[in-house]
């Protein structure tokens, strides 16, 4: 089966090309960027760690994950030529390969780490055709299926906000107290402000749960002053790349399963935004992706990949806009010009963003949950695909030593409770509903719902409801021809 190649919508018919107003779109932007932000840096704190960086070293890091993670934002959101899916999607420092990456960087050191990541990006612009191919074994069955792992699986990254990490996993009095603050914060800003005021809800809520943590000595400014204040980055600072053979080829099977990741995380947005998805789109997303992998490296920093705490905020605020999520890269880019912008952003205490990450993590959750309760389950095994891609989804949350006994590459793919639930999604799809299905127009009518016309989408009923799902959402076989794929 072909893919459908459908003709581009007019500009001002597709929802990713709205444009708030400038303001807002500051505003909005910020929000992404706060969503986001530990998730970038904390994989530089992670590997700088292990090889005993300095703090000026770390600082360096640092800022040129920011920078790299603007600079493909910008590229995913308003796209040049076949690179930029032109979606509200945000691309950060990935954290796939972090395991990896400490094992080679203790071994051999950053230039070793820079080369294998370097050449793991080349591979991954070449292997991005087979990826997008598999856009048509993504129907709403496996859509809704990988969007609910995806908000499940972040839960863990809120939750260990909360207990700031620490080994008891147990909150303290005053984690929690923010937590629930902050909280409660952003569930009060959704409900009270009007209109497109609610959006900035999550804002609001870190920002005042921050001035209530400062308000008890909970916030610690003193980071701010230490540092350079603008630094332009300075390439190959660690050195020249090196490239080892084992480093290579274990990281080009983790750009393997970043792509992977990427797969569901571009499909979820269009899915949440309501866009016409195609297999050159979903291409055009993924090297973007492959691509932050060649230009990390030269810049000292890591692979990048899409990010699905973002997805959330989509979802949540209802705010589609691809210029909204452009803005947000440019204040990413900012941030990595002017370390100490980074600094200032720090400073939000782990509880606050562990409050709010609560409400993103749990929007992605709910917009994958309403696109399964669109999809059919009579007369099919689609109920199995569900139940099998959640078990396979969830087990490395319920059990995160399950694969230890397995072999490496194997433990590697399947601990990601993302890849190991798309994946089992996609191979009980393709045999139950395309290999195993009856043949014949009363089949395909059997597996389709309604159809609507490309890049419409319908609006919730309240504003923190995460964005509603398109009416093509109940096909559980394959998307129709007009509807976005999925």
């Amino acid at each position: 089966m072909s893919i459908p190649q459908n003709a581009p919508a007019p500009e001002d018919e597709r929802p990713e090309d709205e444009r708030p107003k400038a303001g807002l779109m500051v505003v909005y932007g910020f929000q992404h960027i706060l969503a986001m932000y530990a998730g970038v840096v904390t994989p530089p704190i992670i590997v700088g760690a292990v090889v005993g960086l300095s703090t000026a070293e770390m600082g360096i890091l640092i800022s040129a994950a920011l920078l790299v993670s603007g600079l493909a934002t910008l590229l995913q959101t308003m796209g040049v030529w076949r690179f930029g899916a032109r979606l509200p999607s945000v691309i950060g420092i990935s954290f796939v390969p972090v395991s990896a990456m400490v094992g080679i960087a203790g071994e051999s050191g950053l230039p070793t780490v820079f080369g294998a990541a370097l050449v793991a990006g080349v591979f991954g612009l070449c292997v991005v055709p087979v990826m997008a191919s598999l856009i048509r074994f993504f129907p709403p069955v496996v859509t809704g299926s990988v969007i609910t792992i995806i908000g499940v699986s972040l839960f863990p990254v809120a939750v260990g906000w909360i207990t700031e990490n620490n080994e008891t996993g147990v909150p303290t009095t005053t984690g929690l107290a923010l937590a629930g603050t902050t909280l409660l914060i952003v569930l009060l800003l959704a409900w009270l402000l009007p209109g497109v005021w609610s959006r900035m809800a999550v804002l609001g809520g870190l920002v005042l749960g921050t001035v209530v943590a400062a308000a008890f000595g909970q916030v610690d400014f003193s980071a701010i002053g230490e540092g350079a204040i603008f630094s332009f980055g300075q390439p190959f600072y660690f050195g020249p790349p090196q490239f080892q053979t084992a480093a290579i080829i274990t990281m080009c099977v983790v750009m393997l399963v970043i792509l992977t990741e990427g797969v569901a995380d571009i499909l979820a947005v269009g899915e949440i935004v309501g866009a016409r998805m195609d297999g050159r789109r979903l291409a055009d997303g993924l090297r973007v992706d492959a691509l932050a992998s060649i230009v990390g490296p030269l810049l000292n920093t890591f692979p990048g990949s899409t990010f699905s705490q973002n997805v959330g905020l989509v979802a949540l605020t209802r705010v589609k806009s691809r210029y909204v999520v452009a803005v947000g890269g440019l204040i990413l880019i900012t941030l990595g010009l002017f370390p100490i912008l980074g600094r200032i952003v720090a400073m939000i205490p782990s509880p606050v963003l562990g409050g709010a990450g609560l409400v993103l993590f749990g929007s992605v959750a709910a917009a994958g949950i309403r696109t399964l309760a669109a999809v059919k389950y009579d007369g099919n095994m689609n109920l199995i695909v569900v139940a099998v891609a959640l078990a396979f989804g969830t087990i490395p949350l319920a059990a995160p030593g399950f694969y230890d006994g397995f072999p490496s590459w194997a433990a590697m793919i399947l601990s990601s409770g993302i890849v190991a639930g798309a994946v089992a999604a996609l191979l009980l799809n393709a045999c139950f509903n395309i290999l195993g299905r009856k043949d014949g127009a009363a089949a395909r009518a059997s597996e389709s719902g309604p159809e609507r016309p490309s890049g419409s989408t319908a609006e919730p009923a309240s504003v923190p409801e995460p964005a509603s799902v398109p009416e093509s959402a109940t096909e559980s076989g394959r998307p129709s021809e007009s509807a976005p794929k999925e």
